[in-house]
């Protein structure tokens, strides 16, 4: 608007029919001042036809150019081939990518960190544009002004002060800094959605890095998954860790205030992606004891000394629980230190819970940091003395030698960490991204104006199930949203195939079974023989396979689950309510037993079946040897370990007697019902106690579905037909 007022401006002022002295006016300003024809102005021949300009002129813009060259320009220019751009200074890359964390470098385009200098984000980066295209057109205006008279220009009816009011102010053309780009990995995978995985840490490293901490308070969170929950648990991190010696259970303990090895180390549970579970919030809040049952079995004996009372279930999606987790991470302060394994959603955490625009509270008054380098005895008394000679002069000399040693400080070639950046209040968050091994060196933000900081670590390496998966085809296994299952019956003879190369059959004699597959990869029911030729990719059955060429060949057994958890309570319904009929689970003549089924970083599948109690519970048959053995040492047992030492006694020289066999575990155990899962080289595969996820993410039955009416069946109609005009035919012929 202010350029289309300042043009219009001096073409009224200018544009005067009695053309006076000649005025230092740039040409390509306002070309109207020019006495010459136009034909000489573009540089034309002067001819008698073309002495009067014609009435169509070209427009402004089109002269302004071709008039700035004559004008301004002495020298012929130069053709465009000898226009070679000065190469970018790369001095001004960030030192690492605020998305991935890794080192930046301009030689390997292959690695993380690469920025290639060509790209305009990059460029616009290195060389920031001083001044937009409107202010400079502007600055044009206002220098050309500068060499006019202001009184002369008044006698001529020009308004200078409505002309300089229509200039916009400088201020207002202050374009925002660049923003630092992002490295061409992250870049692609940002917008591309394409990239490779790093090479994952191990957790020697990982140890290493937390323990080169500048913060004496370090608290290590340990991210699981909730859509494979606990196959991303690592058992021993705390042993590993040398974390702090647990002094009480009780998570309400104040007992922890020792400090081992100058530093205190404590370790959380935070189970991210728990909006994959139950659709709304107070469903997945009856659900953590259950998470803390499932993780307290899944650590084993290594989990006696570990506390579950300070686990966390958290949606940074849906904001479950993530502010009280950001408030506990602003109360301790230190470092926090995201640890788990690659695609448990360690940086999407990282984003929702770290304490934003608090830069300005005052920090802690405890010591919370600790000099990384020592200095000896000698250093120290020099240092003190001088301090007390010259304390203001030995104070300028610090920040002069802080100043230049800067840099060098920063880049420790001993250190494991990178530098910490400078505290923002708003800072950049890392990249999230369904790559598995998005972060490839440690990310440090810090926060609270000093009080601490949060570092994103690189995850670790699963078992990599998507090395057997057609590239397309990788993203497909990560499950992005809450899944709604379809009900599929497993009868006799019927197998479930998941992505068509993972297989679960039902082991004979078994029962019908109930299949849900809580995975973001399709699920199909066939025959047993079918499902075994789409898994080897031998079959032709019309079937997806996504799995690459060759890996049927590896299809091994992966393990052999057995139904064994009881939920006739949960599914029965009325029968056992307290509000119903109240029966005992003991007095139903069946039972319900489930299991759930864990594929690795995919999902989870729910198999439930129904067997008769007479049958579970029934004992099972043994061989004519075996039943002569088992009675042989029952005659044995009548007598007590007191009669036998009493008959010793008596008779000396008797023999001693035999150790009593045990009794075997097997006749006591029921038979459950067992399925065979089969997977490539037999693994990524695991079971758990059943959540009952078909209950919680059945599909909504709406008030429509339930008032309008079930189709009729049709089975039978034809032979019904054929049968009623037999009869007519015959009551006819009668």
């Amino acid at each position: 608007m202010h350029r289309a007022l300042s043009s219009r401006w001096l073409n009224t002022a200018l544009n005067i029919a009695e053309h006076p002295r000649r005025i230092e006016l740039p040409l390509f300003l306002c070309p109207s001042i020019n006495t010459s024809p136009r034909g000489l102005r573009l540089g034309a021949p002067v001819s008698s036809s073309r002495t009067r300009a014609s009435r169509w002129t070209v427009p402004q813009h089109r002269c302004l150019h071709m008039q700035a060259d004559v004008s301004t320009t002495t020298e012929p220019s130069q053709p465009p081939d000898d226009k070679i751009p000065q190469p970018f200074s790369t001095k001004r890359l960030p030192k690492q990518c605020r998305g991935c964390g890794a080192l930046s470098q301009t030689s390997s385009p292959n690695l993380p960190g690469y920025f290639d200098v060509g790209r305009k984000a990059v460029r616009n980066y290195l060389q920031p544009q001083g001044a937009s295209r409107s202010r400079a057109e502007d600055k044009i205006y206002e220098d050309a002004l500068k060499h006019f008279d202001h009184n002369e220009l008044e006698k001529k009816g020009v308004d200078v002060a409505a002309l300089a009011m229509s200039l916009v102010p400088p201020e207002t053309h202050q374009r925002p800094p660049p923003k630092v780009p992002l490295c061409d990995r992250c870049h692609y995978l940002l917008h591309n959605h394409t990239g490779k995985s790093i090479y994952h840490p191990s957790i020697d490293s990982i140890k290493d890095t937390i323990f080169d901490s500048p913060f004496k308070y370090n608290h290590v969170y340990h991210v699981l998954d909730a859509a494979d929950f606990p196959m991303s648990l690592l058992p021993r991190l705390s042993e590993f860790l040398d974390m702090m010696p647990l002094r009480s259970k009780n998570r309400r303990s104040r007992s922890g205030g020792r400090f081992y090895s100058d530093r205190k180390i404590e370790l959380n549970f935070v189970v991210t992606r728990c909006d994959l579970l139950a659709p709304t919030k107070p469903q997945v809040d009856k659900l953590f004891p259950y998470l803390q049952d499932v993780l307290r079995d899944a650590l084993g004996r290594s989990g006696r000394n570990v506390r579950l009372g300070n686990m966390v279930a958290v949606s940074a999606k849906r904001s479950w629980w993530t502010k009280e987790l950001k408030e506990q991470i602003w109360k301790r302060g230190g470092a926090g230190w995201m640890v788990g394994k690659a695609n448990v959603g360690k940086s999407q955490l990282f984003e929702a819970v770290f304490p934003k625009g608090r830069m300005n509270l005052t920090p802690s008054r405890h010591q919370i940091t600790i000099d990384m380098h020592a200095k000896t005895p000698n250093e120290e008394t020099a240092s003190v003395e001088k301090a007390e000679i010259q304390p203001e002069l030995i104070q300028d000399v610090v920040d002069t030698h802080e100043t230049e040693t800067l840099d060098e400080a920063e880049f420790d070639e001993f250190s494991l960490l990178p530098p910490a950046p400078e505290e923002t209040n708003y800072p950049e968050m890392p990249l999230v991204s369904d790559l598995p091994g998005t972060t490839a060196s440690p990310i440090r933000i810090p926060f609270g104006n000093g009080r601490g900081e949060l570092i994103d670590l690189p995850g670790l390496e699963r078992t990599g199930i998507e090395e057997h998966v057609k590239e397309e085809h990788r993203l497909s296994l990560v499950m992005r949203s809450r899944i709604v299952p379809e009900q599929m019956t497993l009868t006799p003879g019927r197998s479930l195939l998941i992505g068509g190369f993972i297989r679960i059959t039902p082991r004979e004699p078994a029962p019908v079974m109930l299949g849900y597959a809580f995975t973001p990869i399709q699920a199909h029911v066939s025959r047993t023989d079918k499902a075994i030729g789409i898994q080897n990719q031998t079959g032709e059955v019309n079937v997806e396979n996504i799995a690459v060429p060759g890996t049927g060949e590896k299809t091994k057994l992966a393990a052999s689950i057995e139904l064994k958890w009881d939920v006739t309570k949960q599914r029965t319904g009325p029968l056992t309510s307290k509000d119903a009929l109240g029966f005992k689970v003991e007095r139903l003549p069946y039972r319900v037993l489930s299991t759930d089924i864990l594929i690795e970083g995919v999902g989870w599948v729910e198999i439930t079946t129904q067997v008769r109690a007479k049958d579970l519970f029934k004992q099972r048959q043994f061989s004519d040897a075996a039943h002569t053995g088992t009675e042989e040492a029952q005659e044995s047992r009548q007598l007590s370990s007191l009669e036998r030492l009493e008959a010793l006694a008596e008779d000396p020289r008797k023999k001693r007697p035999p150790p009593p066999v045990s009794e075997e575990k097997e006749s006591d155990e029921p038979n459950w019902p067992i399925v065979d899962v089969y997977s490539p080289e037999g693994k990524f595969i695991s079971c758990r106690k059943p959540m009952n996820g078909w209950m919680l993410n059945k599909p909504r039955v709406s008030a429509a579905s339930q008032k309008s009416r079930p189709r009729r069946s049709m089975k039978g109609m034809k032979k019904l037909e054929k049968k009623r005009n037999r009869e007519r035919e015959t009551a006819a012929a009668n």
